[in-house]
């Protein structure tokens, strides 16, 4: 595994205004980095108040453009970066071929404008997901000594995505490793949560209205990575200098599908919980009717296909061994422990 040896100086993180790309930027500063947070024009800076934040507007659609854009801060404050911890992406799009556009497309103009430009990082880090590898591993080789039924996903298996967020994810994985000698460093996280995340917010505030909706009624082993550890993890990387790597990045535990809502009960208090299971047949045509109307509206549904099929994935298991053992990874939260901090931020930010 190849290292580098010299120390970073900058970043740029992009999606910077996004739900991890906030805590990215935070921890960029905490670190002394010099920061450059890479945002649209219509982002929100709710979160990168900090003065120190260097900012800068990238347009990921034009090539031409973005060129422009990174040739102005070449020449304007001293080079290139040392890192490009590349954030930006979309998990739900009105329509599947916007995956490949926002996913695969954007990764791909910013490469390919910082090599026009002479801008080459020292590394490039590329925040992926577990969700390129899809429904693997899905057959029970349990129960083992802790009544697991399933094996983890190993960097050794084939990814087989089958949700286009997957595939686009997959898709440009595939092309940064393809490209001769570049300094990527690939993470690979599972479902990532904690403050000022919407999605998972989505179950809270459904319990808090005393009912809660799971799916499928074969048994389920799930992973999680909070927030804050997951950018340990990608600055232990970037610190170590680590590149031409994938990692999968969780918390070490495996949950039963219940674990989630059963600590958002616990932290919000909520007595008399209606829980409400559904086959798999009734949320598939839940998800396509969503999305047949989402898209007729040109809106973006929270339930559609690609959704069907994450929901309907039984193993989200990954080995994080190599890991632990190559940049000395240690999570610090369990789910308990997570949950917990989130419930609290919500309720004092009144998101709840």
């Amino acid at each position: 595994m190849p290292y580098l040896c010299s120390m970073k100086k900058s970043i740029l993180i992009t999606g910077a205004s996004g739900f991890i790309g906030s805590f990215l930027v935070e921890e960029a500063l905490k670190q002394g980095f010099e920061t450059w947070a890479g945002v649209r024009k219509s982002s929100s800076k709710k979160y990168l108040q900090d003065k120190r934040i260097h900012f800068i507007e990238l347009d990921f659609s034009d090539l031409d453009r973005l060129c422009v854009q990174v040739r102005d801060k070449n020449k304007k404050h001293g080079g290139p970066w040392d890192v490009v911890l590349h954030c930006a992406g979309v998990t739900k799009c009105k329509n599947t071929d916007d995956f490949e556009k926002y996913n695969y497309d954007a990764t791909r103009n910013l490469v390919q404008a910082l090599r026009e430009e002479g801008m080459r990082p020292k590394q490039f880090v590329y925040i992926s997901s577990l969700s390129i590898f899809g429904p693997i591993r899905e057959k029970p080789v349990g129960p083992d000594a802790n009544g697991l039924l399933y094996a983890p996903i190993c960097e050794t298996d084939t990814p087989k995505p089958n949700t286009a967020y997957g595939k686009s994810k997959a898709r440009t994985e595939h092309y940064l490793r393809m490209l001769i000698d570049y300094p990527y460093l690939i993470f690979r996280p599972t479902g990532v949560y904690g403050p000022r995340e919407r999605d998972y917010f989505l179950m809270a505030k459904s319990i808090k209205q005393h009912v809660d909706f799971s799916v499928g009624y074969q048994k389920q082993e799930i992973t999680f990575i909070y927030v804050k550890d997951l950018v340990q993890a990608i600055f232990l990387g970037i610190n170590k200098g680590v590149v031409q790597r994938e990692y999968f990045v969780s918390d070490g535990h495996v949950y039963e599908s219940r674990a989630f809502s059963d600590y958002i009960q616990k932290e919000l208090g909520v007595q008399g919980l209606l829980r409400i299971k559904a086959p798999l047949w009734l949320l598939k045509c839940i998800c396509f009717i969503s999305g047949k109307i989402s898209g007729l509206l040109g809106t973006v549904s929270t339930l559609n296909m690609d959704k069907y099929q994450i929901m309907k994935q039984r193993n989200w298991q990954c080995d994080i061994e190599p890991l632990r053992k190559e940049l000395g990874f240690e999570p610090q939260y369990d789910l308990e422990r997570g949950v917990k901090e989130t419930i609290k931020w919500y309720k004092e930010e009144g998101w709840l």
